[in-house]
């Protein structure tokens, strides 16, 4: 991979260099907007209405302060956070925190290829086992393009997808009507049930992606190389900032639209809290058209994220296990569980909720190396995380974990 110079060194405009530099986080910012994102946060507003709108807020403000660190590690360092964590741990617990990586990997993989499959099946009818297979084909190609032709056109596909999904997210609010009043109230954090604290943790799970913590770091030292001057990570830093800011907020809004037209539109009718009875009540009350521009949406989800899915499941074994598995293969073996899934004929939605959690049980796992890493002047010399950031990285680890054991306690007491 070419080094970059200094972005302060070049003779173009400041702004168009930094342009040039973007791409990494909008590829990381596809795990924000997949299908788990979808069945999670169109559940929550059906059921429930704003009552969970602070919980996409706080997910998405941690979600912006932690790829900004993942993506801060692959430059400064020039090595992945798996590569690095599979440095430093002894053989077992390697290979114990590989398996929980894995799982993770796998709940994001399930939940990719559901969503993908339900969207054929609201598209055209298809049978769920059957687009699931098609979604593992179409995912096959996207990679290949990664293969064969780098990660840029790799990126450049991807962006593309996440624009269909923008449209087909968004859409909707322009023929529902949201109330500012109850929407306001969305905002103060609260409670109703275990049930809730349940779609919240799988709400921040959807958003704050543990795959994606790893991937960040591999992507950035990828696109941009290794071994820079401490000029050029400067000029880099500051072009990161700005592709994770702009990513995430795109992410963040489609997230959030979702949750509001489901509060505004769907809340109350019957069968809304599965994505197939939510196209459904899309389509009886806000028409075809955005029924379909909705599926259409949820299909680029499962496309772009499933792939973005099999990608970090490679660099987290690599990094922890030194071990390259062909992407094309490991999508062949990761497609498995998501296809018996839709076999035995599980309810799709409820599996895409429960996935969710999982990730959200994941998230300390990457989060507290990252923040640890990130911190360490040992590690990242001159660019070691300020004190604020520092502070905020260790707090949204703890809310995080303490959101878990919350869920634990009231699952079990059945409150």
């Amino acid at each position: 991979m070419p080094k970059l110079v200094s972005t302060d060194a070049t003779p173009r405009p400041r702004a168009r260099a930094t342009l040039l530099l973007l791409g990494p986080a909008f590829v990381a910012a596809i795990a924000y907007v997949d299908p788990g994102n979808v069945a999670a946060n169109l559940t929550a507003g059906a059921r429930y209405g704003y009552l969970l709108l602070w919980v996409l807020i706080l997910a998405n403000a941690i979600a912006v302060l932690v790829q900004y660190q993942s993506a801060k590690v692959g430059i400064v360092t020039g090595r992945s956070l798996p590569e690095i964590l599979g440095e430093r741990l002894p053989t077992a617990p390697r290979r114990l925190y590989w398996v929980q990586a894995e799982l993770v990997a796998a709940a994001t993989d399930i939940a990719e290829v559901l969503g993908g499959a339900i969207a054929l099946y609201l598209l055209f009818g298809l049978p769920l086992p059957l687009g699931g297979l098609i979604v593992g084909i179409a995912s096959m190609v996207l990679l290949s393009v990664q293969s064969r032709h780098g990660q840029r056109s790799f990126e450049i596909i991807v962006v593309t997808l996440l624009g269909v999904i923008v449209v087909g997210f968004v859409s909707g609010l322009l023929f529902s009507g949201i109330d500012p009043a109850e929407a306001a109230q969305g905002i103060i954090p609260r409670f109703q049930g275990a049930d809730s604290v349940l779609l919240a943790t799988s709400m921040l799970g959807a958003t704050v992606m543990p795959h994606v913590i790893y991937l960040h770091s591999a992507l950035a030292r990828d696109r941009h190389g290794v071994d820079h001057e401490p000029g050029a990570i400067r000029g880099l830093l500051r072009a990161t900032r700005w592709d994770v800011g702009a990513a995430l907020l795109i992410a963040g809004a489609v997230n959030i639209s979702m949750l509001l037209l489901a509060a505004s539109a769907l809340r109350g009718i019957d069968g809304t809290d599965t994505i197939e009875g939510a196209h459904a009540a899309v389509v009886a009350t806000l028409g075809p058209v955005v029924g379909v521009i909705f599926a259409i949406g949820l299909l680029a989800s499962g496309l772009a994220s499933t792939s973005v899915g099999t990608y970090a499941g490679s660099a987290i074994m690599g990094g922890l296990l030194k071990v390259r598995v062909p992407l094309l293969l490991r999508r062949v073996v990761t497609l498995v569980p998501a296809l018996v899934i839709l076999l035995i004929g599980f309810d799709p939605t409820q599996a895409l909720v429960l996935s969710q959690v999982v990730l959200s049980f994941g998230i300390p796992f990457a989060l507290v190396p990252l923040v640890w890493i990130a911190s360490s002047r040992r590690e990242m010399g001159e660019f070691v995380n300020p004190p604020w950031l520092r502070i905020a990285g260790w707090v949204s680890a703890a809310l995080i974990s303490v959101l878990n054991v919350l869920l634990i306690v009231l699952v079990v007491t059945g409150a």
